[in-house]
Formats: structure tokens, C-alpha cells, sequence
């Protein structure tokens, strides 16, 4: 997935629109299956080189365009010596599939669709090609003899049967587990939502000729991207911002610790680290390059805000749940600077509807799946459980959504990331296939996430900008760390991983 950084996620609706352009502009739309079936083809003798002439084929086919892909893999791999079987669900409506299907007629049969749970076990490789992203319903009994079955090798075209190409959510609750999805031009949001990347197996894109068609448009959605001039050039540090970080009490300032660190490392010119005065000598016995500062209260919170400087704030990380605590980000955000609320924050916002309406533009809000839920709790609801048809609500919806209700950006935590602007404009930093970093998982990696972006927010990006590159940041810092990465880690590893790449 790294080679698609900045790439347009592609929803099924406007997949299907690249291709009738690509069809009304002159293609036809035979051509394409025929590209597409080579491209499977291709994809499957890279995946699997040690299959080939005598290797045992099952083929699986729909009465779509998918289905029309899969006859022509069928001729395609039976071409080079391969034993095919191919199965139909349903005989081919689509123009071009009825006419793949004829094609493969003319080499072999179709055989009869009872057959087909017995022939995928018996198979050295089984052809997904039954509804690709065209599934809006679920599978139904006629498919659970064949999903019960367990293939030696699966590869599916385009997507998964079953499952829901725009939210990466299985249609009532059942779908085939690919080891290998190979689709085209571009991903779509199933490959790297929820449950998709767990069932796509490895996800293999292919150029079938429609680069021409325009990707990007008012609204996409579109993946993270490597980010730009982190470097500083030269001036003094305050013009690279003064970040503040506000700790909870003693024993509690390890997450507020680390979130300041990130925010130093990435290139905020100063951070300061507020915190009781209990907890000054705690913190002080830790802290060199960041500053430290007695906070009794929200007023003199206010005091410390008198200097201008002081230009991004960042909340939560161990902060505590007190009425102290909420008056500490009532006063943050009557402050009016770039601000960015975690963990304890973001539940102390959900519990008080006056802070939760003083969120302004220049607040980016970080929960996990948890804290989402407490925030928005319909929009948790409709995101999790069983999906009954598709499309369905996906963790971009639910972003978007919240980020238009809240006024400011969100970042929605997890190996799919998805960061919301309240104008509708999405990334996805998808930390999944050859961008997973599974060693995320682990206690404070979230604080330092929430440090980087108060950094870049010091640094004058804005929290949408801010989130999206920390994010991308911080799935790279740990990939270069590898296993054993520990949240204290990443900070430390960010400054190499900015020269190799050139920042």
C-alpha cells in the first residue's frame, strides 16, 4: 500500500463511473475485461509462481462484470496449461460477460453450481469473480455450502464476495476470505476499512488503461501522503511554534511526558509542559529540552495564555476527569488557539455539553473507537455491528459526519485512520498491508500520535493538515522502529526517519 500514498479511495459508484468514461470515451468495455482478466492472471503467476500448467483451477463467476472477468481468467489460465473448472451462480446478464462466457463455451463447460463447494476443495487455486463491489445484500444459504468450504488458495477480483465496498464491512455478517484480492486503478474503501484488509488477504492494484479518468474530485477521498517541508530552514525557534502540554498530578504525567517529546521532535520550536505543583519535582527529574510549568488552576491557566507565543495546546494525555480538569479545557477553548484534545479531554467534552459547544475550527479532536463512541454514540452505533446491506455506514461517514457536527477536524484512531475536516474532506492513513504497524498497539502510542499533531499545529498547520500527516508519521516512525516498539520510542525515531526522507 505505501506505493499508493495519495491515492484516490474509491467508492464502488464512482468506480463505475471511471469506467464508463473510460468506455464513453472510445474503450471498449470488452477490452477492459480483457485487460482485466490478464491483470488477475498476472497477478496470480507473481503471487503464486510455483502454480502453473497441471495446476488445478476452480473459477467462480457471477452474473455481473465480475463474473465477465472471471470467464476470461478462465480462458486465460486454461490457455497456459491449467486444469479449469469454472461454476456460475447465475448465467451472465452484462453484455460483455454473456460474451466472455460464450469465449470460455467454446474451450469448456460451465459446470452445474452444486458442484462448486465440492470443486473449491479439491482445488490448487479457487477464483473469486462472483459479485466483486457490485453485492448490496447478503450472500444468502445458496453461497454458506461454499463458504464453509476451505480452499487451499482463494484470489478475488476486485473484492471479496460479500463483502461491502465502501465500508469494508461483511453483508450480514458472512463473506469469502481471500488470500490474494487483485483489483483495479485504484483501491477502493473496502480494501482498507474495518474487516477488509483481514479479507482481502494481500491486495494487488493493476493498471487496466484508465489513468486518464480523473480521480480526484470535490469530495473524494483520498489516502495519506509522505508529508512536505518538515524541515527548518533557519530564524528563531519561535517561529516554529511554542506548544503547550497540561499534565495530570503525581504518578500521572508519563502520557503528557511523551506527547511533549513528540511535539519537540517534530520540529515545534519550544514545548512547554504545564502540570500541578505537587508533580513540578516528578516531571522535572524527566524533562531537559522541554520546559516545565506550575498549573494550579484554570486561572492560571489563563495566566500562561497571556503570552501570545504560547500557540497550540494540546489536552488529555493523563489530564484527569476532575471539575478541575474540565475548567482547564473550558479555558482552552475560550482561548481560541490551535488545540488539540485527547483521551481524558475528549471524555470530559462528551460529558458537557458546554464544552462540547465551545469546539471551534481550530480544534482537532483524537479519539479511539471508544471515545468516539462516547462523543457520538449514533454515529458509533450505526458503524459497528452486522452490516444488513450495503452500501453501509463505513468509519469515513461516521468522521465526516462527526467532524461537520463538531465544527473542527477529527482524527478516528485505528490501523485505518480516517481524518475528517467539518468541509467534508477526508484522508485515510490506511496502516494496513505493506503499511502495517501492528506494534502500535501498545500502551501511550496514541499520546505521542496526539504530541506530533500539536507540534505540526505549533508549526501553523492547520488540525485537518496536522492530523493527517501525524498519522502517516506515526505509522512510518514505528514500521522503521519494527517489533518491540515502545510509545517512548517513536519520538526518538522520528528524527531519522525525516532525514531519509528528505524533510
Amino acid at each position: 500500500m505505501s506505493s499508493l500514498d495519495g491515492a484516490a479511495l474509491l467508492s464502488a459508484a464512482e468506480m463505475r463511473d471511471a469506467e464508463a468514461r473510460m468506455i464513453a470515451a472510445g474503450t471498449p468495455g470488452a477490452v477492459l475485461m480483457e485487460r482485466a482478466g490478464a491483470a488477475v492472471v498476472g497477478a496470480i503467476a507473481a503471487r503464486w509462481p510455483e502454480l502453473g500448467a497441471g495446476a488445478r483451477a476452480c473459477v467462480l463467476c457471477g452474473p455481473g462484470g465480475n463474473g465477465g472477468d472471471g470467464y476470461a481468467v478462465a480462458r486465460l489460465l486454461a490457455g497456459r496449461g491449467w486444469r479449469v473448472e469454472v461454476f456460475a451462480c447465475a448465467p451472465a446478464q452484462q453484455a460483455d460477460a454473456r460474451a466472455q462466457a460464450a469465449l470460455w463455451q467454446g474451450m469448456g463447460p460451465i459446470a452445474d453450481w452444486d458442484g462448486a463447494a465440492q470443486a473449491v476443495v479439491r482445488a490448487d487455486l479457487v477464483v473469486d469473480a462472483l459479485f466483486g463491489l457490485g453485492l448490496g445484500r447478503p450472500l444468502g444459504a445458496a453461497f454458506d455450502a461454499l463458504l464453509d468450504a476451505r480452499p487451499r488458495r482463494v484470489v478475488a477480483i476486485d473484492l471479496p464476495s460479500g463483502l461491502c465496498s465502501d465500508s469494508g464491512r461483511a453483508i450480514g455478517g458472512r463473506c469469502v476470505e481471500a488470500d490474494l484480492t487483485v483489483s483495479f486503478h485504484a483501491p477502493k474503501r473496502g480494501h482498507v476499512l474495518a474487516q477488509g484488509p483481514d479479507l482481502c488477504g494481500m491486495l494487488d492494484i493493476r493498471d487496466i488503461g484508465l489513468k486518464a479518468v480523473p480521480e480526484a474530485r470535490d469530495g473524494a477521498v483520498m489516502l495519506t501522503r509522505a508529508p512536505e517541508r518538515l524541515g527548518k530552514i533557519s530564524g528563531h525557534k519561535y517561529g516554529y511554534g511554542h506548544a503547550l502540554v497540561l499534565s495530570g498530578g503525581v504518578g500521572r504525567g508519563g502520557a503528557a511526558r511523551m506527547a511533549a517529546r513528540a511535539a519537540l521532535r517534530i520540529g515545534a520550536g519550544l514545548v512547554t509542559m504545564a502540570c500541578p505543583p505537587a508533580a513540578l519535582q516528578e516531571n522535572a527529574a524527566r524533562l531537559d529540552a522541554v520546559m516545565l510549568r506550575p498549573l494550579r488552576d484554570a486561572e492560571a491557566l489563563d495566566a500562561l495564555l497571556q503570552d501570545p507565543r504560547l500557540n497550540a495546546l494540546l489536552l488529555g494525555p493523563g489530564l484527569g476527569l476532575r471539575a478541575r480538569e474540565s475548567d482547564l479545557v473550558a479555558r482552552a477553548l475560550a482561548a481560541g488557539r490551535a488545540l488539540v484534545l485527547d483521551a481524558d479531554a475528549l471524555t470530559l467534552v462528551a460529558k458537557d455539553e458546554a464544552l462540547r459547544d465551545a469546539l471551534h475550527a481550530d480544534c482537532l479532536l483524537t479519539p479511539h473507537d471508544g471515545e468516539f463512541a462516547r462523543l457520538f454514540p449514533d454515529l458509533a452505533d450505526r458503524m459497528g455491528g452486522e452490516a444488513a446491506t450495503g452500501p453501509a455506514f463505513s468509519r469515513i461517514d461516521a468522521a465526516r459526519e462527526a467532524a461537520a457536527r463538531a465544527g473542527c477536524a477529527v482524527l478516528l484512531k485505528g490501523p485505518d485512520t480516517v481524518i475528517a475536516a467539518p468541509d467534508g474532506r477526508v484522508r485515510v492513513n490506511a496502516g494496513v498491508y505493506g503499511r502495517a504497524a501492528p506494534w502500535l498497539a501498545t500502551a501511550g502510542a496514541g499520546d505521542v500520535l496526539a504530541g506530533i499533531a500539536a507540534g505540526l499545529m505549533a508549526r501553523g498547520r492547520a488540525g485537518f493538515d496536522a492530523g493527517q500527516e501525524a498519522a502517516w508519521l506515526h505509522v512510518a516512525a514505528a514500521r522503521r522502529f519494527g517489533p518491540g516498539l515502545i510509545a517512548e520510542d517513536i519520538p526518538d525515531i522520528l528524527p531519522a526517519l525525516m532525514r531519509e526522507m528528505g524533510l
